[in-house]
């Protein structure tokens, strides 16, 4: 069955970087459009970055913009948040969600904390 893993969160103080994993399997990763999501508490879920199926193009939420970076490898069916310059605005629970057509599939998600 599709399975979705992130790893990497964690604390960090801000300004500080985390890079985020997500390990796909049971589906075509190569085929299919990645994204990374995270909720905060009393908050909406938001959409971070996105990345397509080639890794040819990617955008991110405005909040992120010049900070995180996402990529892809394919022969690994893996996906990574690079986030650098971390603000303790940037606290939430990230989700990896996966976008095959009109198919949604989710991860269990991983918690970053931004705190000094």
């Amino acid at each position: 069955q599709v399975q979705l893993v992130e790893s990497g969160g964690g604390l960090v103080q801000p300004g500080g970087s985390l890079r985020l994993s997500c390990a796909a399997s049971g589906f075509n990763f190569s085929s299919a459009a990645m994204c990374w999501y995270r909720q905060a508490p009393g908050k909406e879920r938001e959409l971070v970055a996105r990345i397509t199926s080639t890794g040819g193009v990617t955008s991110y939420g405005d909040s992120v913009k010049g900070r995180f970076s996402i990529s892809r490898d394919n022969a690994k069916n893996t996906v990574y948040l690079q986030m650098n310059s971390l603000k303790i605005e940037d606290t939430a629970m990230y989700y990896c969600k996966a976008i095959r057509g009109v198919i949604a599939s989710w991860g269990q998600g991983t918690q970053v904390t931004v705190s000094s």
